[in-house]
């Protein structure tokens, strides 16, 4: 019972639905034990004395015991079923706050399908054990109770007779419970595994038709649902085998009943009326005995499910508010940001994302970060947000440290766009609207208008009341990106993040989302992460990864004086144009050269880059000499 203990807290508080329900079920059994009493005096008395008078009195009792049955049973279906799905509401509710909970690290490597599995078929099997199951166990020594004392009070001997069989039951039950539990964990493994699968299909369908992967993906399913069903097929065989043995040893004290309990009678040591209320008796012991074997098959598949929801109540919380952590003021945060000594790694990686990190945002400022695939450009920005611990050195907001603040407080003051845009499935304005409270319509157009999404927004059927589908499905990449800037735009946030925010628009809508960001950016931290230099070259400082440590750092105009990884990314997007043919005087930030021509050879090459995007991180990593 330890899985149920450990689940404790999330049934006990609904202890008076079990109480009353045991008490009815209780009444129920108790009321039981007047039939064979009945019949007794039925035959003893009532026949045997030829008082047929009393006839209808019995019958009438007969009715009136069966009628109560039947309302203390309804009472104790109705309290059972509260107890079980309050119950699962309060296990639901646990597990969801749960999830809500668990740091990107946890769902680095949780799959979809599994936790829906554990929040819907695993949660059903707790239901309807603690509901009904738990009740019905303890019903089967209540009946075996007080059917061993009404028997023993008949007769003592017969009664020891009767029961010469039940050591062989109760040892073949413990034996199906030990065989059945591990094949009731294997069945719950693979029917969530097989719940992935279908869940990855339907997720990628797009992807699946596109390389015309379908054949590929119904044999993976096979292998799957193979496994499920194979699973079923040994629980099966494993209740195969040992329930007929248990109805075997059930039906055995039956038979030694009869055979006794007739000589017996015969010979004058019981009379006909004992008899027959022994055998009415004894279905209070053979039913808990014979049917054990289906109380023990539900409390397994419920101990296997318990089990799978306490991995999840009981996992780890990686990154969480400390004791006594502070709540950040927002009228008080300025947005100064630093990283002193960083150094993380992924999981039980030994070779760490970035190194020896370092770097000072002042409140305000602009940050381009810049380099290849997997030079740590995501995992700076994580780690502010605190999606992931810092496992070396620290990183402070207007020189608190991040770890001695609540992570609440502190993401209210960020705000995120990252490169893969995720929509809820609904309306634009909510899509919009998410995170920022109580907004206006008023608002909620201008950080669109910002995003240069207002546009797109009017043409749809619905404007702002649009649905949009599952993922942001109808709308194009580049539609959902601009509402997720005006969704983080929204939020008005001391510390605005830019994860390759425009990779899914075109040059001439980057040119004007960027314009709109110049507006944004006044008085707030901002970091931006991309491939295309025209994103960055505004900057106040851009700083060149490569395997995690900082290569190069400065502005735009001292990064194009200096060989190395940046003047490379350069040559590649501006072809056309070598570095060296450029103006080498240094500009303020944000001012355009003095020099006119330079001016248009910049305007010009920035129309050519869109082209010659994709081979800028292949190139740049060639460069520094890492496989892509």
């Amino acid at each position: 019972m330890y899985v149920f203990k450990q689940l404790r807290e999330y049934y006990w508080s609904e202890r008076r639905y079990f109480v009353i329900s045991m008490l009815c079920l209780m009444t129920v059994t108790g009321l039981g034990l007047v039939y064979p009493n009945l019949f007794r005096h039925l035959i003893d008395n009532v026949i045997a004395n030829e008082r047929y008078d009393q006839v209808p009195l019995l019958a009438f009792m007969v009715l009136g015991v069966m009628a109560l049955k039947a309302v203390f049973q309804f009472l104790h279906g109705s309290y059972s079923a509260k107890l079980g799905n309050q119950t699962a509401y309060n296990l639901r509710e646990a597990l969801y706050r749960k999830l809500q909970f668990l740091s990107f690290q946890y769902y680095d490597k949780a799959k979809t399908g599994d936790l829906m599995s554990r929040l819907t078929a695993d949660l059903q099997a707790v239901r309807d054990f603690i509901g009904f199951g738990f009740v019905q166990i303890i019903n089967v020594f209540m009946m075996f109770t007080f059917g061993m004392i009404m028997m023993l009070s008949i007769n003592w001997k017969l009664t020891l007779i009767t029961l010469a069989a039940m050591p062989f039951l109760v040892f073949t039950a413990i034996r199906f419970e030990g065989r059945i539990h591990p094949a009731f964990r294997l069945i719950r493994k693979s029917m969530s595994t097989m719940t992935t699968t279908v869940q990855e299909n339907i997720t990628g369908v797009r992807t699946v038709k596109s390389f015309a992967r379908e054949p590929h993906e119904i044999e993976k399913f096979a292998e799957r649902n193979t496994d499920y069903k194979e699973n079923n097929v040994i629980t099966s065989g494993i209740w195969a085998k040992f329930f007929p043995l248990m109805e075997l040893f059930a039906n055995l004290s039956v038979v030694l009943l009869i055979g006794a309990g007739g000589w017996m009678a015969i010979n004058g040591s019981i009379t006909l009326g004992e008899l027959v209320a022994f055998y009415s008796l004894i279905g209070y012991i053979i039913q808990p005995m014979w049917g054990i074997g289906f109380h023990i098959n539900n409390y397994t598949q419920s101990k296997a499910a318990g089990e799978r929801l306490l991995e999840v109540l009981h996992h780890y919380v990686h990154v969480k508010n400390k004791e006594n952590a502070r709540v950040l003021n927002p009228d008080k945060v300025q947005g100064h940001v630093r990283f002193e000594g960083v150094t993380f790694a992924y999981g039980e990686s030994q070779k760490p994302a970035i190194a020896d990190f370092d770097l000072d945002a002042p409140a305000g400022s602009v940050i381009g970060l810049l380099g290849g695939t997997g030079s740590g450009k995501s995992t700076i920005i994580q780690l502010l947000f605190r999606a992931y611990q810092a496992k070396e050195g620290r990183i402070t907001l207007d020189g608190q440290d991040i770890r001695d603040v609540t992570l609440e407080s502190l993401r209210s003051q960020i705000a995120v766009v990252f490169q893969e845009t995720f929509l809820f499935s609904s309306t634009i304005r909510n899509n919009i609207a998410y995170g920022a409270g109580a907004v206006t319509q008023e608002q909620i157009e201008h950080a669109a208008r910002l995003a240069k999404a207002h546009d797109f927004i009017m043409e749809l059927p619905l404007g702002y009341d649009t649905v949009v589908g599952e993922r942001g499905l109808g709308l194009s990449g580049g539609q959902k990106q601009r509402i997720a800037i005006a969704r983080a735009l929204l939020l008005n946030p001391k510390i605005l993040i830019l994860d390759d925010a425009t990779s899914a628009v075109d040059m001439e809508t980057e040119h004007e989302i960027q314009q709109g960001f110049e507006e944004v950016m006044k008085d707030r931290t901002t970091f931006i992460i991309a491939h295309r230099i025209s994103s960055l070259k505004h900057a106040d400082e851009i700083v060149v990864l490569d395997n995690g440590r900082v290569v190069q750092r400065g502005t735009h105009e001292q990064l194009l004086k200096i060989p190395g990884p940046y003047q490379d990314t350069y040559n590649i997007q501006f072809s056309d144009q070598p570095v060296l043919e450029l103006d080498t005087e240094p500009a303020s930030i944000g001012v355009a050269p003095a020099d006119t021509t330079t001016s248009d050879q910049h305007a010009q090459l920035e129309e050519q880059q869109a082209l010659k995007e994709s081979a800028v991180s292949s190139s740049y990593t060639k460069r520094r000499g890492l496989a892509t």
